[in-house]
């Protein structure tokens, strides 16, 4: 699922509260999915820093793949704003915050947050959606609220 409307990324995040870049379990549900069609199709491709099987359903390209192959590029297209404001301009109440190592295989991350989501949160802040990855974030993040 992705916004068809075209915003400009820098605005809307500057105009929503960097508290509300959040994604729900629904949408990351989707996002596997569709990583997962990505690697099959060819769109998301081992590299030299990334050499995982395309057929192992366990691990996946890490999420610095991930982000360079789809993510980047998605949202570009769409604007230039963040996975989760591409799906929810307004944002979300954030109920919950995910850490993640780059070099983390994509579907073990995945596997492992929608394992453990806990019952009554509706949405989470993951750096890797909620943060615009094809705009510079110093001046987002560079005031502490």
């Amino acid at each position: 699922r992705t916004c068809t409307l075209h915003l400009d990324g820098q605005d809307l995040h500057h105009t929503v509260d960097r508290g509300r870049w959040c994604v729900t379990k629904l949408d990351l549900v989707d996002f596997r999915r569709d990583v997962r069609r990505a690697v099959r199709e060819g769109q998301i491709e081992p590299t030299a820093l990334d050499a995982f099987d395309p057929e192992d359903s366990r691990i996946g390209p890490n999420i610095y793949t991930v982000n360079e192959q789809y993510i980047k590029p998605i949202t570009r297209k769409a604007g230039n704003m963040s996975w989760a404001l591409m799906l929810h301009p307004d944002g979300l109440v954030c109920d919950l915050f995910i850490t993640h190592a780059w070099q983390e295989g994509i579907y073990e991350f995945m596997r492992k947050v929608l394992n453990s989501w806990p019952y009554g949160a509706r949405s989470a802040y993951c750096c890797m959606l909620a943060n615009p990855q094809n705009l510079g974030i110093a001046d987002l993040i560079s005031n502490p609220r």
